[in-house]
């Protein structure tokens, strides 16, 4: 296979759309003579958080000098930015091969009377034959969605499971209460390992300290009440935290500071497990992480961010980030939404927040339509709406009826965040 065929042969499995077992990724990575053992992994579960939580891990280990691979989704801009070693992605000529050869396995999974790998199951066995070729030291795994029946919790025991912050997220599938969204990321404890929750609800710390009760598992909370920040610009927060003074992130965003605090305790947690973790290791990681599309900075005057927030809890982390950022000020708001996400809440919270909203359709089959948001926002408030048939032209009639004093937010949804970066010419992850 080629490049595109490759890419063609993964994104074609697509209509087996989201299947929570196990046994069909078992048996693909058995035929690929089981990749994933023998690597050492943090795995990171949880609704917001995980991705920028994971790359502040990896940017630790990394400036510890592991040799690094991480493992996320959603891409971007390019598939490759899903496995990266070492901040390196992917090559189109590696994947191509690596694809060629799950393929073929993929045939013989098939031969045995299972179903068709799906999307995420086929990069997921991508992703762990190039560690493994790599030789990484370690590998920082996202889930891609629950947990326990996710396609990476093929893995054995993690040196640290990592718990980030549990909202309501695929409640379809994953249970309509925070305590069975809890129990299904949960699924990635296993026994006597280390495990880091990020604080929250007390009703999902209760099912995950009872889960590592039965697991034998070690619980470290990262209280996040003890970070305490110095200051908030477009440059970055500093902060304080449990000892640790003048920690400085470039990721912008005051829940940035609680992810950061979660990558702080896993770090301690490989500590004591004999990893070679400096505190420069960690200032230096946290300051050096890199996760676009997250409250990102495109421009300034007038001031230009992207956010990925597709759900009410995410959207408003971004509104309390917003107004430390822009305190007092109105924001332009361009938003594109997925119908399956609850975007009526979204828009709720963020009306009062509004000088003016202009809605666009995602690049997702599942998107919401521009007008069919544009009338949904019209119920909630009287801030003027407008309606774009592109993300482009959204941008280009905002821009024209600014000034630079203006603030513009552009978020709902992961998928269109590609599409705003590469129009301000932010073309690589």
């Amino acid at each position: 296979m080629n490049y595109k065929e490759a890419l063609d042969f993964i994104l074609g499995a697509e209509t087996m759309g989201s299947i929570l077992e196990r046994n069909v990724i078992e048996c693909l990575l058995e035929e690929l003579g089981n990749p994933h053992k023998g690597l050492k992994y943090v795995h990171i579960a949880g609704t917001n958080g995980k991705g920028s939580t994971s790359a502040y891990v990896s940017s630790i280990l990394r400036a510890a000098g592991y040799r690094t691979g991480l493992y996320t989704s959603p891409y971007i801009q390019q598939f490759n930015e899903r496995i990266q070693v070492d901040g390196v992605q992917i090559s189109d000529e590696e994947l191509a091969e690596i694809t060629t050869e799950i393929a073929e396995a993929t045939k013989r999974v098939l031969a045995r009377g299972l179903r068709h790998p799906t999307v995420f199951e086929l990069i997921t066995a991508l992703g762990f034959i190039y560690f493994k070729r790599r030789a990484c030291d370690i590998v920082v795994l996202e889930v891609g969605l629950g947990g326990r029946l996710d396609a990476t919790n093929v893995i054995e025991s993690p040196e640290v499971a990592v718990i980030t912050n549990i909202g309501y997220d695929h409640m379809d599938v994953l249970g309509d209460t925070l305590e069975l969204i809890a129990g299904e990321k949960a699924g990635i404890i296993k026994s006597n390992c280390r495990v880091v929750l990020y604080s929250q609800a007390k009703g999902v710390e209760e099912v995950i300290a009872s889960v590592c009760g039965e697991k034998g598992a070690s619980l470290t909370y990262a209280d996040t009440s003890l970070a305490k920040v110095r200051s908030v610009s477009l440059d970055g927060i500093e902060f304080d935290y449990n000892g640790y003074l003048g920690l400085k992130s470039s990721l912008l965003g005051l829940y940035q500071v609680k992810n950061a605090v979660t990558a702080i305790v896993t770090a301690e947690e490989l500590i004591k497990k004999g990893y070679a973790i400096s505190e420069q290791n960690i200032r230096d990681g946290l300051a050096g992480a890199h996760w676009p599309g997250r409250l990102e900075l495109l421009r300034r005057n007038p001031a230009v961010i992207v956010d990925g927030a597709h759900n009410p809890q995410g959207a408003a982390a971004l509104l309390e980030s917003l107004d430390a950022l822009f305190p007092g000020r109105k924001i332009n708001f361009i938003v594109g939404v997925l119908a399956d996400k609850d975007y009526s809440s979204t828009i709720e919270l963020t009306m009062p927040h509004a000088k003016c909203f202009y809605t666009v359709t995602p690049p997702n089959k599942r998107a919401l339509s521009a007008d069919k948001l544009a009338l949904e926002i019209k119920k909630h408030g009287d801030a003027p709406v407008y309606f774009y048939g592109s993300i482009p032209s959204a941008i280009d009639a905002v821009l024209s009826s600014v000034t630079a004093d203006d603030v513009i937010c552009i978020f709902g949804s992961l998928y269109q965040v590609g599409e705003v970066r590469s129009y301000f010419g932010r073309d690589k992850f």
